[in-house]
């Protein structure tokens, strides 16, 4: 007896663009979007709020993209990164991915990154913007 994981149930017409009638004529692997309930979405956005390191980061955006398809870039700002919104957090684009669901995640990493600042520091740092990556002159 097989049994369907659970879907996102849709948005009421009209509150969402999120494109969800153009998925049925896409492949599964595009509808694997769906399996993001609204218990699974809490569930992630809590574990992105409570990041412990760049590379529980890192692996949250792998199993982002392998699970479920979305690509998450985060990196400094072409500015300066004063506070935690100097961080550009984007989503590529993608048929299914709910408005809401597309403003939370960025909110709930600047969220994670402002509750351990030392994860920002080292996104910082691989990007070499606190000059890590060489002998200091002194």
């Amino acid at each position: 007896m097989s049994s369907t994981p659970p879907l996102r149930q849709p948005c009421p017409p009209g509150a969402c663009d999120c494109g969800r009638e153009q998925l049925h004529a896409q492949s599964p692997q595009a509808q694997r979007i769906l399996l993001l309930t609204r218990q699974e979405e809490k569930r992630l956005l809590e574990r992105l709020e409570n990041l412990k390191s760049l590379e529980d980061l890192q692996r949250l955006q792998t199993k982002l993209y392998e699970q479920l398809g979305i690509r998450v870039q985060v990196a400094p700002g072409y500015n300066e990164v004063r506070t935690m919104r100097g961080f550009v957090i984007e989503l590529q684009d993608q048929p299914g991915l709910c408005r809401k669901t597309r403003q939370a995640i960025p909110a709930a990493i600047r969220r994670g990154l402002e509750r351990n600042p030392q994860v920002a520091y080292r996104l910082l740092d691989a990007h070499d913007l606190l000059g890590g990556g060489g002998d200091s002159p002194v």
